[in-house]
């Protein structure tokens, strides 16, 4: 059972708050040495394809693993939405973040418009079909309606999708949509729900250990 917290562009919590803690966490850049040097296993926001070049913004495999970042979330909803990303790019980043040596949380999910519309699994299928199994790779199924939202896909909604994506390609996969101490049981006892990509509940050491808590207490 995995657990990530996700701590956007939010300064997010003391890492020292967090020694010993079960997680993945995910800082914004200034804070990623901060988390290595507590010890905590660290991933990025974002990973670029190129290991170098004149790419202003973007960062770069081995410069994380310089810094002792283990990993990458990559395709995370706010990117695709707000930046541009697309399946393609998104398979250019997990790619060359898995052929350096990082590990990935790779995101895919559906909008409103798209669940509404019965589209949810054609989406998938898409955000998908571009990514290869891989043993350090691990996907994020975000509903893109309940990012940020309050909004949760009910345990049996997460079900149907997780075991939709498994059935499109073998890999562990995360729940990610307003995730938080209340809800993560319901949520984490699901059979294909393996573990959660935790956003906002995650900004608070509390909340963050609240959630591991939960996972650990899931049978395997």
């Amino acid at each position: 059972m995995l657990i990530a917290g996700n701590w956007k562009m939010f300064r997010g919590p003391d890492p020292a708050a967090l020694v010993g803690l079960d997680a993945v966490i995910c800082p914004s850049y200034t804070r990623l040495r901060d988390c290595v040097e507590a010890g905590l296993t660290t991933f990025a926001q974002n990973v670029h394809w190129e290991w170098e070049g004149a790419y202003t913004g973007e960062i770069a495999a081995p410069l994380l693993l310089e810094l002792g970042v283990v990993g990458s979330l990559v395709g995370h909803s706010e990117r695709r939405q707000y930046f541009g990303e697309t399946d393609e790019t998104v398979a250019k980043r997990v790619r060359a973040a898995l052929d350096a040596g990082l590990r990935v949380i790779a995101c895919v999910g559906e909008t409103q418009h798209e669940r509404e519309g019965g589209e949810t699994e054609e989406v998938l299928r898409r955000q998908l079909a571009v990514l290869e199994p891989h043993p350090e790779l691990v996907l994020a199924y975000e509903p893109v309606w309940a990012i940020g939202t309050g909004r949760t896909a009910t345990p049996e909604m997460a079900q149907e999708a997780h075991a939709f994506i498994k059935s499109q390609l073998d890999a562990p996969v995360l729940y990610g949509g307003s995730v938080k101490p209340d809800n993560a049981a319901a949520l984490l006892s699901q059979p294909d729900v393996d573990g959660a990509l935790v956003g906002g509940a995650s900004l608070e050491a509390g909340s963050l250990k609240a959630i591991c808590e939960t996972a650990a207490r899931i049978p395997s």
